[in-house]
C-alpha cells in the first residue's frame, strides 16, 4: 500500500495524516513522510518521517518532532514512543516543557501515566517563574507532585539582577508550586554568593541546606559553616535571611555554640555564645549580637593598625560594630570583669577559646570551589535509536511501455513510479543516528 499526495490513516483511537505513506506487509510496518501527524484524544504528535509498527504500537520520530498534551510538549529530533504504553525515550535536543519548568538532557525517559520523567547526561532544568537553573547530569521529575530531584554534580542557581546563589549538594529536591518553591540539598551541601565588584564572596558548606524562596529563608543544617568577608561562623544551625523587596542579604542566625572567627595578622578574633544574630547592610555584616554566656578574644589595634593588646572577657551578651566586615568596636552586657594583656602576658594556649576550630581551607572563594574535592562523575553513554534500514524504492523501476495499466483504471503510469521529486526517508545508509558531538547541548559553566 502506497499513498504520495496526501493519506489518512484511523485506528479505534488516532487518526495519522502526512503527504506521503507506505506500507510493508512482512514487517508490518508503516512509513510516513513530509507533515506527519497524530491526533490521539491525549495527545498530538507532528513529525517530518514517523515509523509505525502495528504489531506493538512503537512509533520512531526521525528529525524535529514534538508531543503536545494539556499537561507538556515533547520535543526531540529522533525518539521512540510507544502509543499503547503512552511511554517515550527521546535523544537528540530532546526538552519537555511543562507549564513552567523546561527539562533539557542528552536522552530524556517519558511516562504519560504516571506524569514522570527523567533525563540522563547535561540535563538543565529551567524554573520560568523563579528564574531559576538547575544542572547536573540526572534528573527526575514528578509533574503531580511538583518535585523534581536532580544528582551527579547537581547545582541549583537562582538569578539575580546582579549577583547569583550558587548552591550544590550531592542530591538536591526542588519542591511546591511556583510561588512556594523549596530546595533542599542532601550531603556535602556548599553555598556561594560572587558579590558585587569589590565586595568579598558568601559561601557556606553543611550536611544539608534548606531553601524557601518565597519567605526567603535558607537553613544551613549538621555542622554548617557560613563565610561572610573575612568572618567565619558555626554553629549547630545557621539561618539566612533575605530582603523579600530585594535580593540582599538581610540577617544572619546562628543556633546554639555559636562562633564567630575573624583572622588577624598576630592571631584570631574569636567571639562565641549559645547563639547569635548578625544585621547586614549592603550585603556585608555590620551589626553582630551575642546572646548568653559569652566570651571574646580580641586584638586591639590602635590607628595606625598597631597591637595594643588583647582583650579576654566574658559576658553575659556582646555587641560587634563591624566596617567593611571587620570588627571595629564591641558592648558588653553585663560584662564580668576582664582585662586587657599586653602580647607578651597571655600565652598562646590561653588565646583560644574552647571550641575553636579556623576551617578557612574550606572556604569557597569562586564558583568552581562548589565542586573542589569530588571527583567527577562518570557519565552512561547514551543509547541511541536505530534508524530505518534502507528499503529501497517502493517501485520497481519499470520502463511505462511496460506497464499493464487496465483501461478503466484512472491512474497513469506515473502513479506507480518513483519520482526524483519525491521526498526521500531517512534510513540508516542515508543518515546515522549515532549520538555525534555535535548533537549534544554544549557544555555550560557551573
Amino acid at each position: 500500500a502506497y499513498y504520495r499526495s496526501g493519506g489518512t490513516v484511523r485506528d479505534t483511537a488516532s487518526t495519522l495524516t502526512s503527504r506521503i505513506g507506505r506500507y510493508f506487509a512482512n514487517s508490518k510496518k508503516y512509513q510516513f513522510l513530509s507533515n506527519v501527524k497524530i491526533v490521539n484524544p491525549k495527545y498530538t504528535v507532528n513529525s517530518p518521517q514517523l515509523d509505525f509498527y502495528s504489531e506493538t504500537g512503537a512509533a520512531y520520530l526521525f528529525g524535529p518532532s514534538t508531543i503536545v498534551s494539556e499537561t507538556s510538549t515533547v520535543y526531540c529530533e529522533r525518539g521512540y514512543y510507544d502509543t499503547r504504553g503512552d511511554t517515550g525515550y527521546f535523544v537528540k535536543n530532546s526538552r519537555i516543557d511543562y507549564e513552567n519548568r523546561t527539562l533539557f538532557g542528552d536522552s530524556i525517559y517519558f511516562d504519560r501515566n504516571r506524569s514522570f520523567a527523567s533525563a540522563t547526561n547535561n540535563i538543565t532544568v529551567l524554573d520560568t517563574i523563579n528564574e531559576s537553573i538547575i544542572r547536573g547530569h540526572y534528573a527526575e521529575v514528578f509533574r503531580e507532585k511538583d518535585s523534581v530531584f536532580i544528582t551527579k554534580r547537581a547545582v541549583a542557581i537562582t538569578l539575580q539582577e546582579k549577583d547569583s546563589v550558587y548552591v550544590h549538594a550531592d542530591t538536591l529536591q526542588v519542591t511546591g508550586k511556583p510561588e512556594n518553591r523549596i530546595i533542599k540539598g542532601f550531603y556535602r551541601a556548599r553555598m556561594f554568593k560572587q558579590g558585587l565588584e569589590d565586595e568579598l564572596p558568601t559561601s557556606g558548606k553543611c550536611d544539608s541546606i534548606y531553601i524557601n524562596q518565597e519567605k526567603g529563608i535558607t537553613k544551613l543544617l549538621y555542622n554548617p559553616v557560613l563565610w561572610s568577608g573575612e568572618n567565619q561562623m558555626t554553629g549547630d544551625t545557621i539561618h539566612i535571611l533575605n530582603n523579600k523587596e530585594t535580593p540582599e542579604l538581610d540577617t544572619l542566625k546562628v543556633f546554639n555554640n555559636a562562633f564567630l572567627i575573624q583572622k588577624d595578622s598576630a592571631g584570631y578574633n574569636q567571639v562565641k555564645g549559645e547563639r547569635l544574630i548578625g544585621l547586614f547592610t549592603n550585603n556585608e555584616l555590620d551589626t553582630v549580637n551575642i546572646i548568653k554566656n559569652s566570651e571574646v578574644v580580641y586584638y586591639f589595634r590602635n590607628d595606625k593598625k598597631e597591637l595594643v593588646g588583647i582583650d579576654k572577657t566574658l559576658s553575659s551578651s556582646i555587641q560587634l560594630y563591624l566596617e567593611e566586615q571587620k570588627i571595629v568596636g564591641m558592648k558588653f552586657i553585663k560584662k564580668v570583669p576582664g582585662k586587657v594583656y599586653p602580647e607578651s602576658d597571655l600565652p598562646e594556649n590561653a588565646r583560644i577559646l574552647p571550641g575553636f576550630l579556623w576551617r578557612g581551607d574550606e572556604r569557597l572563594m569562586k564558583k568552581s570551589d562548589l565542586f573542589k574535592g569530588k571527583s567527577k562523575p562518570i557519565l552512561p553513554k547514551i543509547k541511541g535509536i536505530q534508524l530505518p534500514e534502507d528499503e529501497g524504492e517502493f517501485f520497481e523501476d519499470i520502463p511505462e511501455d511496460d506497464l499493464i495499466i487496465p483501461d478503466a483504471s484512472k491512474l497513469s503510469p506515473k502513479h506507480i513510479q518513483n519520482r526524483e521529486e519525491d521526498p526521500k526517508f531517512k534510513t540508516i545508509n542515508k543518515d546515522s543516528l549515532e549520538i555525534n558531538k555535535q548533537d549534544l547541548p554544549k557544555k555550560k559553566d557551573n
